[in-house]
């Protein structure tokens, strides 16, 4: 098996040298991650292939990558997706204001002239996409609730990640000279194209299980005692069972943790439940539901 050193630049990134590795480094970072989890980003990584993370919101999809560039000791790179986005938002834009100011102060310099300079690296102001593209250091590319932006924007990734190149009609065609660990995240409120999908390896995040997320509350919350990581899991649970407007994240299960020591509580009872059910469920219908079904074990 080729080692990092071995790669090609503009090859996959060499972060990590086997599933193994990439468990044992992510959980050093502080995320913890199952076999499925590490098995495919570590073929995201081996073979240089961007990795599409679908779930429900709050499972650890933006921190996955954001644990990899930790422990790739890589910049992060963020294109932060919603309603509207466009290409300037994504790629690049060029500085009008400051090309007028050069056109005006170059009068009587020929068109063409002009023209070499102001299209030149001086006026580009370069979005996420492109920034990511040329960097020449290690770079986690995240493409952040890729869902969220219209179906137009899709084109603009597609370029990118079939060749992780980007073209500037004024100055060609930019190819990575070193290829970003590419994540792109959806909540799947709308389905992606499968021109899309096809560019990507696929990995679903779902709830973790009852072991597992003891484990992240522990590691999240070191000072939560094991009984009370084990009751606040099983009523996590029992709320995820339930018909909720949105069911209860991860990371809505590790700030009840924060909660009950802030609290100072020893016990998850009743009484502590339903004064605190509001860190963990966000719509009133939700919580009164909650505390009407809700058995404490």
């Amino acid at each position: 098996m080729a080692e990092q050193g071995d790669r090609p630049r503009g090859d996959a990134t060499g972060f990590f040298s086997s599933v193994d590795d990439v468990l044992e480094r992510l959980a050093e970072a502080g995320y913890l991650a199952s076999t499925a989890v590490a098995t495919t980003v570590f073929l995201a990584d081996r073979l240089g292939k961007p990795l599409l993370v679908e779930g429900p919101a709050g499972v650890g999809k933006t921190e996955l990558a954001k644990a990899v560039a930790r422990v790739g000791g890589a910049r992060l790179v963020r294109l932060q997706c919603y309603e509207g986005i466009d290409e300037s938002r994504a790629l690049y834009e060029w500085n009008h204001a400051k090309q007028l100011l050069r056109i005006t102060a170059g009068r009587d310099e020929t068109w063409d002239e002009t023209r070499t300079d102001i299209f030149s690296d001086e006026f580009l102001l370069t979005r996420p996409l492109l920034t990511a593209i040329r960097g020449d250091e290690p770079t986690v590319l995240l493409i952040d609730e890729t869902d969220k932006a219209d179906v137009e924007v899709e084109g603009l990734l597609l370029e990118v990640l079939s060749d992780f190149q980007v073209t500037v009609p004024e100055l060609g065609t930019i190819t990575a000279t070193q290829r970003p660990f590419t994540v792109l995240t959806s909540n799947a409120t709308r389905e992606l194209s499968e021109a899309l999908r096809r560019r990507c390896l696929f990995l679903h995040l779902d709830f973790p299980d009852a072991e597992l997320e003891q484990r992240i509350v522990r590691l999240k919350v070191p000072g939560l005692d094991a009984v009370l990581a084990d009751s606040l899991v099983r009523v996590i649970g029992a709320l995820r069972a339930m018909d909720l407007r949105k069911a209860p994240s991860v990371a809505e299960t590790i700030d009840w943790a924060r909660t009950l020591l802030a609290l100072g509580a020893d016990t998850l009872d009743e009484s502590v439940v339903r004064t605190s059910l509001g860190v963990v469920l966000k719509h009133q219908d939700d919580i009164a539901k909650a505390a009407q079904g809700l058995t404490l074990v």
